[in-house]
């Protein structure tokens, strides 16, 4: 009780400070349902108990959050003050003037270089490289991968990898090793499989999955500035990488053809892969004994290298947007700099939020929090995105619709699929006039 009334104090001597003119005593950020959204209701709980200004959480279903949100912009409305949007809708977003500019706010806070670069450039920019700024990285995120530690340590597992590949059975430091892993631990006849990945085409599961060994190739899906795509969406890179990945959907456990991060989890706690790709999101479940029965048995790894050394992986997270609609602007950036406090990072890290503060990531005490934030921080600086032009939407259903024939049923060639989709986005970009820009 002492500790609420002296909050209550505290937030209305902290609430008269701030005050210049009348100004809302409650805010509401829009996110999808899931974990994340629940630790950030927790931290802006401790901001109401600061300010006296209340901050709701408000969610929907990841499946409705995309088109809930455009339909709330679209028509104007203003429900939310702030939304932590995916970053592939910065383009959307900031054409259409839905968000606010937030320029000035990252010029005065210097947080091109408090924020880990890539958060800034794939959360916040929108045109790439023109230092304009719409969000604040909010929810760090990026495809990483667990795997079964009992399994990798068994020592006649070990003897007979090592028989058979010539090296040590360790976690994969390449994307080849990766595959020969997979290709050794899966046995049908056992129940047990190789590896499983995303390959669900809906969204952006299957794309983003795919994007890990693009990139990690040294390839890219195209020239963000220029809308060039045609040499470099159907690369050599990026066919090989592609290859690699149709080849290890050879060894994921049998109806693999439409999963994502839910499937992806379960593949290690039903003991049915030897590794699994995920958001690092979603890997809290796998070190909780109640939603893990092989929690203990359980570790995590990079995305690894390519055959040529680059090693990065598929962005995920948002970046934290005022609307412009919003009748609060004035209050939600009041919230935006208390956000980015040292101390609020820290806080937001230690409540189960992925940081994109630099300070926070570099730190010993969060690399050696959890079992997966080493590679969390790892990867976090080696990260790049998809398309955040305003057609995204577009590329990717384009992206899914050439990718998966090939993926999940080895209709035609690698090259063929990406010569086709060279060809589609061309034809995107010329019908919204991207060339003549």
């Amino acid at each position: 009780m002492r500790i609420k009334v002296a909050g209550l104090v505290a937030g209305l001597a902290a609430s008269l400070a701030y005050s210049t003119s009348a100004f809302a005593q409650e805010l509401t950020i829009f996110w999808a349902e899931w974990d994340p959204a629940n630790y950030l209701q927790e931290l802006v709980n401790e901001y109401e108990a600061e300010t006296g200004v209340r901050v709701t959480v408000e969610t929907t279903p990841w499946q409705d959050f995309q088109t809930k949100t455009f339909t709330e912009l679209n028509a104007r409305g203003s429900a939310y003050d702030m939304v932590v949007g995916d970053s592939q809708w910065l383009g959307a977003a900031s054409e259409a003037g839905h968000y606010v500019d937030l320029t000035e706010f990252f010029t005065k806070h210097n947080l091109g270089e408090v924020m880990a670069p890539a958060t800034v450039k794939y959360y916040a920019e929108y045109p790439s490289n023109s230092g304009k700024y719409w969000s604040i990285p909010a929810e760090g995120d990026a495809v990483g991968w667990s795997y079964r530690k009992d399994w990798f340590e068994d020592p006649k597992e070990m003897e007979a990898f090592k028989a058979k590949y010539g090296y040590d059975l360790a976690p994969p430091k390449t994307w080849a090793e990766m595959r020969d892993i997979a290709e050794f631990f899966h046995r049908p006849d056992e129940n047990r499989y190789g590896i499983a990945i995303y390959t669900d085409n809906s969204y952006d599961g299957l794309v983003m999955g795919v994007e890990n060994a693009i990139f990690s190739y040294g390839g890219e899906l195209g020239n963000y500035e220029t809308y060039e795509v045609d040499g470099i969406i159907n690369s050599e890179e990026n066919v090989k990488a592609l290859e690699m990945y149709r080849e290890l959907y050879g060894f994921t456990p049998p109806g693999w053809a439409k999963t994502f991060f839910v499937e992806n989890n379960q593949a290690i706690t039903e003991n049915l892969a030897a590794m699994s790709m995920n958001y690092f999101a979603f890997f809290p479940a796998l070190v909780n004994e109640a939603s893990n029965p092989n929690a203990k048995s359980t570790g995590f790894f990079a995305n690894p290298a390519g055959p040529g050394g680059a090693q990065f992986a598929a962005l995920g997270g948002q970046g934290i947007s005022v609307i412009s609609y919003s009748e609060n602007q004035e209050e939600a950036m009041k919230f935006l700099e208390w956000f980015i406090k040292d101390e609020t990072q820290k806080r937001w890290a230690e409540l189960g939020g992925y940081t994109a503060s630099a300070a926070v990531l570099e730190s010993d005490e969060f690399q050696n929090a959890t079992p997966y934030n080493k590679a969390f921080y790892e990867t976090m600086f080696k990260v790049k995105d998809f398309w955040a032009t305003p057609e995204y939407a577009e590329l990717l259903i384009q992206m899914n619709q050439r990718i998966y024939p090939y993926v999940t049923a080895g209709e035609g060639s690698a090259k063929e699929a990406l010569d086709a989709l060279a060809a589609d986005w061309k034809a995107t970009f010329e019908k919204y006039d991207r060339y003549k820009q």
